[in-house]
């Protein structure tokens, strides 16, 4: 899970980042991305991509990397955005964000090289190498995809207590039957994504 930072370090790279997002798949919220400076000795047996872990791992460890991290940020890009830009574009968006966050009180540390997850890499000038699964590969990475997704998680923990009717605490936004149902009998709510198939439909038919 070392292999790419010790990589970047062997090139002349000192700080290097890594970086995922969480939520592109939901019809509702925004898509939150995380960044991550770690320590060479951080040392955590389990950590490995979000989706992987349990919500009690994934809480867990998210306090062990928030302690232990040289520094962490995250990034937004809300529902609008992604409605404006498409999800792809949203996504990289609030990855940039969340890099650009690092530079910002209290961390101020800017890094020099970028592990991003998936096959795209983030319009920035910063060496960046995209990893395909890269949060299953990475340290960094999987500890930014926990941080990006516990952090999704807790926003769709407050949606829901504002619209209570679409069960946002247990689905997270994502396309299951039930939210499907929901939104077919309440109609879309503001926060959802109006360009996403389960959500456009509704609002043609309407």
């Amino acid at each position: 899970m070392w292999e790419f930072e010790h990589n970047a370090k062997t090139h002349g790279y000192k700080i290097v980042a890594g970086v995922d997002e969480a939520g592109r798949g939901p019809l509702a919220g925004p898509v939150v991305s995380a960044a991550v400076i770690l320590p060479q000795n951080f040392e955590c047996v389990g950590i490995n991509d979000s989706k992987k872990l349990s919500e009690k791992q994934r809480n867990y460890f998210f306090t062990i990397i928030r302690k232990q991290a040289i520094a962490v940020s995250t990034g937004i890009a809300s529902h609008d955005e992604i409605d404006q830009i498409n999800i792809l574009q949203a996504s990289l968006l609030s990855m940039k964000r969340a890099v650009e966050n690092l530079s910002n009180p209290p961390d101020f540390i800017a890094p020099d090289f970028l592990l991003i997850d998936g096959k795209f890499t983030i319009n920035m000038d910063i060496t960046q190498t995209a990893l395909i699964k890269g949060d299953s590969r990475s340290i960094s990475i999987a500890a930014a995809s926990i941080i990006a997704k516990v952090t999704r998680d807790a926003i769709m923990a407050d949606l829901h207590k504002k619209y209570p009717h679409y069960n946002f605490i247990r689905h997270k936004g994502y396309p299951t039957r039930a939210h499907k149902k929901a939104i077919v009998k309440y109609g879309p709510c503001p926060v959802h994504r109006m360009t996403f198939k389960g959500v456009k439909e509704v609002i043609n038919a309407g």
